[in-house]
């Protein structure tokens, strides 16, 4: 009998981090430069090698944009490409890379997320609504950490990125907790070490911008949070938590809400929607979740991430789109209905309730 083979894109090649480390590590060769307006102006102030292009500047990873950079990559024939800035732009260089079967170097300007270290890349519409994702076959050569260049972000940006890697425990435990594969197993341990990490860090990093424990949450956002999905595969990158995120990403209002924040809404929502089907531990893990949420200022309703006018019919809409057939919401472990996630939704700082709670009162 054939044997099944299992291939994991688990890391970068090389990951360099330190201060003021860039122009350091850039490649030699000829290189071309895709990114976001904001990182383009950080890496203009650095003495980059002659050999570097700068690509226009791109805002997100859309198939407009992927077409441009390719046309880019044609005109100058480099030999290396080099992303830099948030998870969109990084996305969208990943893409091209991938596309264009040219190494990477991935630069991240922010904490916001772990996209500069793993093998996926989002790619949204010119909306800015959540289209598809794309698995690569291999994470980028290289990734540079540079905390001088991340320090320079809006705190915003780190708080967004803890709510996102928060989220790795919560939905990896659900997925892939009962797993006797080795390398499952040893992703979800890491994303509860991780948990455990922002639990105990977080507040004290925000505190310190460029402290020990600042650059211990930095290390934890950017890489530990890609080794997850990395180590694990597909079944431990997302459930509930991202798929509530990219329903959102399909109203226009949501747009003014950083990809973390709208994930760390989702976790309290999954959190909800497993209460309520009689996971007490779930009513334990939100109402702690939600001691932290307060203390960094993540989103615990619709209001605060700007959709509390939102009517009724609209917020079934985005349920409705988080439960499509393709959804990860469905590796619950339970069925789920657009209506009980639009109740979900509306609860998420409500007092615990058990679903034969819910049954025996209606």
């Amino acid at each position: 009998m054939a044997q099944q083979r299992l291939t994991l894109a688990i890391a970068p090649a090389q990951v360099y981090r330190g201060w003021q480390i860039t122009a350091e590590y850039m490649p030699q060769s000829r290189t071309l430069v895709i990114a976001s307006p904001s990182a383009l102006g950080l890496l203009q102030t650095l003495s980059l090698p002659d050999t570097c292009r700068m690509a226009l500047p791109v805002r997100g990873c859309t198939e407009l944009n992927l077409a441009a950079m390719l046309a880019e990559v044609q005109k100058h024939s480099p030999t290396w490409l080099v992303g830099a800035g948030g998870g969109r732009v990084l996305d969208l260089a990943k893409l091209v890379a991938y596309r264009a079967d040219l190494p990477l170097v991935t630069v991240p300007t922010s904490a916001a997320t772990c996209a500069a270290w793993t093998a996926l890349s989002n790619v949204y519409e010119e909306s800015g609504a959540f289209a598809y994702d794309v698995p690569l076959p291999c994470a980028p050569q290289q990734l540079i950490v540079d905390y001088a260049l991340i320090q320079k972000a809006p705190v915003r940006m780190l708080i967004a990125g803890i709510g996102d890697a928060l989220a790795k425990w919560y939905e990896a435990s659900v997925s892939s907790g009962h797993s006797d594969q080795t390398m499952i197993i040893a992703a979800v341990q890491t994303a509860r070490i991780l948990r455990d990490l922002l639990l105990q860090q977080s507040a004290e990093a925000i505190a310190t911008p460029g402290g020990k424990p600042w650059q211990e949450v930095v290390d934890a956002v950017v890489c530990l949070a890609g080794v997850i999905g990395g180590i694990g595969g597909a079944d431990c990158r997302t459930v509930a938590a991202h798929a509530i995120h990219n329903a959102l990403t399909h109203h226009p209002n949501a747009h003014g809400a950083l990809h973390g924040e709208k994930v760390a809404y989702g976790i309290l929502v999954q959190l909800r929607l497993e209460e309520v089907h009689g996971n007490q531990l779930a009513a334990t893990a939100r109402q702690q979740l939600r001691e932290l949420y307060r203390s960094l200022g993540l989103p615990q309703t619709l209001a605060d991430l700007g959709l509390g006018h939102l009517s009724r019919e609209e917020q079934y809409n985005l349920a409705a789109i988080a439960c499509r057939p393709n959804s990860d919401i469905h590796r619950l472990p339970f069925t789920v209905t657009p209506t009980e996630v639009l109740e979900a939704m509306e609860s998420t700082t409500s007092a615990t309730t058990s679903k034969a709670a819910v049954e025996s009162a209606s």
